[in-house]
C-alpha cells in the first residue's frame, strides 16, 4: 500500500507560481511511475505530467508544456510539480498518483494509476 500526500497548493494571482509536492509516506517511489492530475469544478480529471521511476522520462500535456515541470528527488520519495505562469483556468484540485511499473516508462493509462493522494487546491485569481 502506498499513501500519497500532496502539499504546496494555495491562492496566487495570475502569472504567479507554486511548487506542489507529493510525498510517499510508507514506501518509496522506486519503480513507480508518478503523475500529476487536476480536476476543476464541473470538468473531467486530466493528466498534466508524468515521470518515470528513474526520473529520466517525462510526459506533459500539451497545454502545460513550458509552464509546468515535473521532477523527483534523488531518493525517489518525493515528486514535485512546479507551476509557473498560472492563470485562472489553472484553478483546480491537483492530485498525484502512482503505480508500480515493470519498465522505466512515463506512459501509463490514467485508469491504471493505483494509488492517489487527497489533492491540494490551487486557486488563481486577481
Amino acid at each position: 500500500q502506498v499513501h500519497l500526500v500532496e502539499s504546496g497548493g494555495g491562492s496566487v494571482q495570475p502569472g504567479g507560481s507554486l511548487r506542489l509536492s507529493c510525498v510517499a509516506s510508507e514506501r518509496t517511489f522506486g519503480q513507480y511511475t508518478t503523475a500529476w492530475f487536476r480536476q476543476a469544478p464541473g470538468k473531467d480529471r486530466e493528466i498534466l505530467a508524468a515521470v518515470s521511476w528513474t526520473g529520466v522520462n517525462t510526459f506533459y500535456k500539451d497545454s502545460v508544456k513550458g509552464r509546468f515541470t515535473i521532477s523527483r528527488d534523488s531518493n525517489k520519495n518525493k515528486v514535485y510539480l512546479q507551476l509557473n505562469g498560472l492563470q485562472p483556468e489553472d484553478t483546480a484540485i491537483y492530485y498525484c498518483a502512482t503505480v508500480e511499473v515493470p519498465t522505466d516508462s512515463e506512459y501509463v493509462p490514467t485508469v491504471d494509476y493505483e494509488f492517489w493522494g487527497q489533492g491540494t487546491q490551487v486557486t488563481v485569481s486577481s
